[in-house]
């Protein structure tokens, strides 16, 4: 294999790359539904909440995967569970384009396709960085996240672009190719670990002692992780926060931004350029959090971005929907779209290990997705009782600036160093 003729810990930022668009994939497939919202209504005749709940299944199952996932990484491999993922995702997504009834797409693009996206998850990004990387996890981690987003907003554009004559089989084409074609990808370039090239983790000194690795038991791993995990007060503070991440980015603006500016004039290809500028900040402020939460405390960090994402969402209904306010919006929102998950790692590495931290970030990544099929599902009811997106983009805000402050009540334990985050 490709792989075999790499030596050294710099392995390690081959493993990043396709990690980073392997999460760029699963990314994009989970933000298509927004783009395909309108055309879906108006090909088949189904109502906003019947296909904003197909997005919610999707969006739940995404999280609830996740700490399953991260378990069977432990034991069948990072690369099987990577390989299973992708073609769950080029099934359920090349499978839909001969859909004809509801259920259909509930099933292809809900069910399936959220299982297999949550394979490739940021619990994905937790474990390989954990496995590969004893220094600049923080960044590391910032920069995997950040591919999250920027998947969901940089190829929107193009996806919109896509459905420009009201088609929605295209994106659905494109998206179910782009995950089978990173299959062999995977399977050439994904070692298991650094041993087994012959290499140490980034960081690491010759000799040091590898992660540990669980034996064959992915399920009752992640289920005995969740009962350790219930039992402690930060475990649910996490969770919490990170329900409230989900209601205030990929459950909201993610799946209604663009039918949000549609309501106020707006064309759907330049909505979808907002967002993908969003993508692009949120590149720079993701990783840029990544950096910070490598040398700052991580509550500190979590206080300024929930409360700022919080009052930024109650002031873009009262701003207008006019270019300046919403360039403005873009760029801030942006910087702050994900910004979160870097100090939520580490806090839980800090708390629990770096051997179950990954499947514990994976329950507290559940909450993100529970609050994500919230507001996907709920903003689309509420707008179709109301006829306004005002209620749920107030709401949301609401609820982030209550989440900065609880970010502040997480107990501190050992330094970052003692947990394996390392400053650089």
């Amino acid at each position: 294999m490709l792989h075999r003729r790499a030596t050294g810990q710099h392995y390690a930022f081959i493993v990043i790359a396709v990690t980073f668009v392997a999460l760029l994939v699963a990314a994009a497939l989970r933000s298509a539904p927004s783009v395909m919202m309108l055309p879906l209504e108006a090909h088949f005749g189904w109502d906003r909440a019947t296909i904003s709940l197909a997005a919610a299944i999707g969006i739940f199952l995404y999280g609830l995967t996740g700490p399953f996932a991260a378990g069977l990484m432990q034991t069948i491999g990072i690369r099987r569970t990577m390989i299973g993922g992708l073609t769950l995702m080029a099934v359920a997504t090349l499978s839909s384009l001969w859909m004809t009834e509801r259920w259909h797409y509930v099933l292809s693009w809900g069910l399936v396709s959220g299982i297999g996206s949550g394979a490739i998850a940021p619990v994905l990004g937790a474990t390989v960085i954990n496995r590969w990387f004893a220094a600049r996890r923080g960044l590391m981690m910032g920069l995997l996240t950040a591919s999250t987003a920027t998947g969901s907003l940089l190829f929107l554009p193009v996806l919109a672009w896509l459905t420009r004559n009201g088609a929605w089989t295209p994106v659905a084409l494109s998206v179910g190719l782009g995950a089978a074609c990173l299959i062999p990808v995977v399977w050439l370039l994904m070692p298991e670990d650094p041993a087994a090239i012959g290499a140490t983790r980034y960081g690491e000194a010759a000799g040091a002692a590898a992660p540990r690795t669980g034996p064959a038991r992915g399920a009752s791993m992640a289920i005995g992780t969740l009962m350790e995990g219930i039992r402690t007060p930060i475990f649910w503070l996490l969770f919490g926060t990170f329900f409230v991440c989900g209601l205030t980015t990929n459950g909201l603006v993610g799946t209604h931004l663009i039918a949000y500016c549609g309501d106020n004039g707006i064309a759907p290809v330049q909505a979808a350029g907002l967002l993908s500028l969003m993508g692009l900040f949120d590149l720079l402020g993701t990783t840029a959090s990544g950096w910070l939460t490598d040398r700052y405390d991580p509550r500190k960090l979590l206080f300024v971005y929930y409360g700022l994402r919080g009052l930024s969402l109650i002031a873009l209904p009262l701003a207008g929907f006019q270019s300046t306010g919403l360039l403005l919006f873009a760029i801030f929102y942006g910087l702050d779209w994900v910004a979160t998950v870097p100090p939520t790692v580490a806090l839980a590495n800090r708390h629990f290990g770096e051997e179950k931290a990954p499947i514990i970030f994976g329950w507290v990544m559940t909450g993100h997705q529970i609050g994500a099929a919230v507001a996907a599902f709920g903003a689309g009811l509420i707008r179709e009782q109301t006829g306004s997106y005002l209620p749920a983009f107030t709401i949301a805000g609401a609820f982030g600036v209550l989440a900065a402050f609880a970010a502040v009540g997480v107990a501190r334990k050992a330094p970052l160093h003692e947990a394996g985050f390392q400053h650089g």
